[in-house]
């Protein structure tokens, strides 16, 4: 392969696995750091009321399409009712029914909800109201309204902004005062869109509370929606400003009430909201379930839990192996091979740095000597390399009880090396001893431990453990930067030192 083609096929992997990556943490919500939170809101609803000791049915509104939020559990407490959930009026309502009841009743419904940027009111484009015909003269006085406030207007939304702020001041506009007298509605956005429907605009009047730390009664609001042909228009009716307060739970839309009462009678809701954390994690899992994404189907979350240990370990193995590539052909550090460094330093993992290096240096010392010995004895190779591997398990045990009686927990963990690694590296270290002498052999070996502590401090990073465990595809990242550096031929750091002096202009 040339060149071109393998910078092609690197840049391929990095957009597959950067893409991945971008999409499970901005889409998702995967968080990029170990231990992130999210902010939760525990809301939970009681619903109080005096049975008459008939037959009893209860409807209670349920938060459904909530802008910015998303539900991300719920519960129902109704010990001795039957509940159904059924959708009425563009509205999610519960139903509690019980064939006799009597003297106060209370009924529970507990949701935690979490913030959700990607949720909206998205629904169809709704009909046009019909204009309301108030009798005269507040037909007249609508319509001359309307045409008012059409001329200092340029859209919907101006236009919104435009009655809303002479609902206001009704003093300041003698149709507006004319029109309030004549509309018994409970509140400025329920009077708003009826004067709205005059101009032919739909509107839905949406009602929530405001989330904050802890409230023990929350108070509902009402907002005014506002349809422009496009999208849904949050307007406050108080004000006339055109927001949707970044806190504020949207939890039913229309004119009927949050709970509705058959069989009794003092009906009455309270709404408690508590702020809590939660792992982001489960959260992002949950959004992508919302979506229908099949991301969390392939989740090394989904397996099973001694399955997932194993993998967090491995993981880190191709990092481990970048690491070497980085120290070897670009620094120049010599080893013994590529990846016995990279076992050594998951070893590592169990006995610590500073411990590590010790025992593994202590097993390596006194097998080299035994090898010496063996190499006397003019052995065939294959018998050589087993009598080796039995020193070397021999040696791991005696370490491992002198440590127990000296109370050394580091030294419990010499079993954990890999022991036929350990036995090549013997091998291979004398082997370099004869043929290129101690010196040579001495620095692979100084230069095998500093790669597998360099490797292990890096396999060691949190952050990066998280980042690949949960994000795979980063591996494929990793993959294309290690094949445009397999093309790479030029000199080694380590090699400009040395030739340092070849550089020197003696002229």
């Amino acid at each position: 392969m040339n060149k071109r083609h393998v910078v092609l096929l690197s840049l391929i992997l990095t957009l597959i696995g950067l893409g991945m990556f971008w999409y499970k943490t901005t889409q998702l919500g995967y968080p990029m750091t170990p231990e992130t939170d999210s902010e939760v809101w525990r809301i939970e609803a009681r619903v109080q009321f005096r049975a008459s000791g008939g037959p009893v049915k209860v409807d209670l509104k349920l938060p459904t399409d909530m802008p910015g939020f998303a539900i991300l559990d719920e519960h129902f407490v109704s010990r001795g009712w039957g509940r159904t959930t059924r959708v009425k009026g563009g509205n999610r309502v519960a139903q509690w029914a019980i064939r006799r009841a009597r003297g106060v009743q209370t009924l529970y419904y507990r949701a935690d909800v979490y913030r959700e940027p990607t949720s909206v009111y998205a629904t169809e484009k709704p009909d046009n109201p019909p204009i309301p015909q108030l009798g005269e003269p507040y037909d007249t006085a609508l319509e001359t309204l309307i045409t008012d406030v059409r001329a200092h207007s340029a859209d919907i939304a101006t236009f919104t902004a435009e009655m809303l702020e002479k609902l206001g001041s009704p003093q300041t506009d003698e149709n507006v005062d004319l029109l309030m007298d004549s509309i018994a509605s409970p509140g400025k956005a329920t009077t708003a869109s009826i004067l709205l429907a005059g101009a032919r605009i739909p509107t839905v009047v949406a009602h929530g509370i405001e989330l904050s730390d802890q409230q023990r009664n929350a108070t509902f609001v009402s907002w005014l929606q506002v349809h422009n042909d496009t999208d849904w228009l949050y307007f406050d009716p108080e004000r006339g400003d055109q927001r949707l307060p970044r806190n504020f739970f949207v939890w039913w839309r229309g004119s009927d009430p949050l709970v509705e009462l058959e069989g009794g009678r003092n009906a009455e809701v309270e709404v408690a909201v508590q702020r809590s954390v939660a792992d982001a994690l489960t959260i992002a899992e949950r959004r992508a379930q919302s979506l229908g994404s099949k991301i969390p189907d392939f989740s090394l979350l989904d397996l099973p839990i001694q399955t997932q240990a194993v993998y967090s370990v491995l993981l880190m193995i191709p990092l481990g192996a970048f690491v070497i590539v980085i120290l070897r052909n670009i620094i120049g550090v010599k080893t013994f091979g590529t990846f016995m460094p990279v076992l050594i330093a998951i070893a590592f993992r169990e006995t610590q740095l500073v411990g590590g290096l010790v025992l593994f240096t202590t097993v390596v010392v006194f097998g080299l000597a035994i090898r010496f010995y063996f190499e006397s004895l003019r052995l065939l190779l294959v018998p050589r390399l087993s009598s080796v591997l039995i020193v070397v398990v021999l040696l791991m045990l005696g370490i491992s009880l002198i440590s127990n009686q000296l109370r050394l927990e580091s030294g419990l963990s010499i079993a954990l090396f890999p022991m036929v690694i350990i036995t090549m590296v013997i091998e291979r270290m004398s082997v370099i001893w004869e043929e290129r002498g101690p010196g040579e052999a001495i620095i692979e070996g100084i230069g095998s431990l500093f790669a597998a502590a360099i490797a292990y401090l890096v396999m060691g990073i949190d952050i990066l453990e998280h980042l690949v465990f949960l994000f795979p595809e980063l591996l494929l990242v990793v993959l294309a930067i290690t094949l445009v550096l397999g093309r790479y031929s030029g000199y080694r750091l380590l090699e400009l030192f040395r030739f340092r002096e070849l550089a020197t202009d003696k002229a």
